[in-house]
């Protein structure tokens, strides 16, 4: 196994793939190394002296400068790096491509919706229009398990503290993400569960659906019922005998949507398991089918990628709006716009927020950003899109969701038990990692470390895995019974 790698010819630093010892050799082309001290997993050591405010070269591209001289074989990380990220920035489109790979015709069996839409789920789910109802939705879950049969995989409720108390941009936020959920085509039937004195009750929600099936989508007001919890339940005992009869069909994959997010990510992350899914990406789209980069902030630094692969003019300036705005944001709220990574992603061996992007927009492997959605907005352009969310891994991971995406690719480096709304599969970037938490990872990247393995062949372990949940096999969360969504508020609480 490597124990070590330069991961572009331009890097001054390379990263360690197994804890390494003070002493240790290492050869890259001419460049020989004695490490001066010990390198653990994840972590950075110098390939030559660098000097005080030098630039830290690592994916063949800045993403810091040394505070202090760093010498030959010793550790590169927090104590001795600093950002170079600044203020909102302007931008010039230089066009790139890829040569992508061959379809591969690949086919999944789903749920086909009314609309056309394709769910890999067919559940029942309770949503609440505000908080103040929660608690019910939750007793209303556990009421109706009896009523799963047929073909219904499970009746599960989505809390939030919202729906209430919120101004302007929050209160659209919550409405339209809970339009979108209630139209996910992995819900087969849903029940939407209202006070009846709230800012974004029933009546209120009901435009922001538009075109929807009365029989799959049924609603009551908890305020209006003698017992809300018994007119529920006739709601879904009705869902349930219309929902218990769907069927599975054979679908192209060109009908997927898979949101792509990483979250507890380590310096291996966009070594092994973003990579992976990268090259999947590439793939699913090369069979016509979308994937979905979100946490804006985790593109800072790496942001020009992405920029010089949109595919014209227009995305390329929706993509500059993205990336500024969101910086905009920031500065509002007079916070910095480095302030990332984690003390887990640090503890793990990203150094800066330029180190951590760099790394995560792996992710989005090479294919051209077909489309730049707004946070809340829906898919409607097949392949690569970016859509705007923050970096937090359950309102990203939502957001995804409510896009349309029918499953999450969750890379990690540092583990999560988390899943959203829709089956939320878990990639570790490391074996380590894979063993010790077995009941959370589906898959491990850390495998293409191995001397038999390869990112081309696990990105093909990867999709024949997403094709098997996307057919009903359960991934590791849903066995667990983990389901939640996060909202994004921006906003005053009144």
């Amino acid at each position: 196994m490597q124990r070590a790698i330069r991961i572009h010819a331009k890097d001054n630093v390379a990263v360690a793939l197994t804890a390494l010892k003070k002493g240790e050799t290492f050869t890259f082309g001419q460049d020989q190394v004695t490490l001066a001290e010990d390198i653990e997993q994840g972590h950075k050591f110098a390939l030559s002296d660098i000097d005080a405010n030098e630039n830290i070269i690592k994916y063949g591209t800045k993403i810091g400068h040394a505070t202090v001289k760093i010498e030959k074989g010793h550790h590169v990380h927090t104590e001795n790096v600093k950002t170079n990220l600044g203020d909102v920035l302007s931008y010039t489109y230089h066009p790139e491509t890829f040569e992508q790979p061959k379809a591969e015709g690949r086919t999944f069996k789903g749920f086909v919706r009314r609309n056309g839409e394709v769910g890999i789920r067919n559940e029942i789910w309770i949503i609440p229009t505000v908080g103040c109802v929660n608690n019910i939705v939750q007793h209303l879950e556990k009421e109706a398990q009896p009523l799963v049969h047929g073909s219904i995989d499970r009746i599960v409720s989505y809390t939030h503290p919202y729906g209430c108390s919120q101004m302007e941009g929050d209160q659209e936020n919550t409405r339209t993400i809970l339009a979108d959920l209630i139209h996910h085509p992995n819900a087969g039937g849903v029940l939407v569960l209202g006070l009846g004195c709230e800012n974004s009750n029933i009546d209120v929600l009901k435009p922001y659906l538009k075109d929807y099936d009365p029989q799959r989508i049924r609603f009551v007001v908890a305020q209006n019922e003698e017992d809300e919890v018994a007119a529920c339940m006739v709601q879904l005992r009705q869902l349930a005998d219309i929902v218990s009869k769907d069927v599975r069909t054979e679908c192209p994959a060109s009908m997927l949507k898979v949101g792509l997010k990483c979250g507890g990510s380590d310096g291996l992350s966009g070594i092994t398991a973003n990579p992976v899914v990268g090259r999947f990406s590439d793939k699913l789209v090369a069979d016509g089918g979308t994937t979905i980069l979100a946490e804006v902030p985790e593109m800072f630094g790496a942001e020009t990628q992405l920029m010089d692969r949109a595919k014209d003019e227009a995305t390329f300036d929706k993509t500059v709006s993205l990336i500024n705005d969101f910086k905009a944001y920031f500065q509002s709220y007079h916070m910095p716009i480095y302030d990332n990574p984690s003390p887990g992603n640090k503890a793990g061996g990203i150094t800066t927020l330029e180190d951590k992007s760099n790394g995560c927009v792996q992710k989005s492997g090479s294919a051209e950003v077909a489309d730049v959605l707004k946070y809340g907005e829906r898919l409607h352009t097949k392949g690569l899109n970016l859509l705007s969310t923050p970096g937090n891994d359950l309102v990203a991971a939502t957001g995804e969701a409510a896009a349309g995406c029918q499953m999450v690719l969750f890379t990690t480096g540092r583990g999560t038990p988390f899943a959203t709304a829709v089956p939320t599969v878990k990639i570790s970037t490391n074996t380590p990692l894979a063993e010790k938490k077995a009941n959370w990872i589906d898959l491990n990247a850390g495998k293409a470390l191995e001397d038999d393995k390869s990112i081309e062949t696990v990105s093909e372990d990867l999709y024949d895995l997403v094709i098997r949940i996307a057919s009903g096999e359960l991934c590791k969360a849903e066995r667990n019974g983990f389901h939640d969504i996060a909202i994004f508020k921006q906003g005053v609480t009144l």
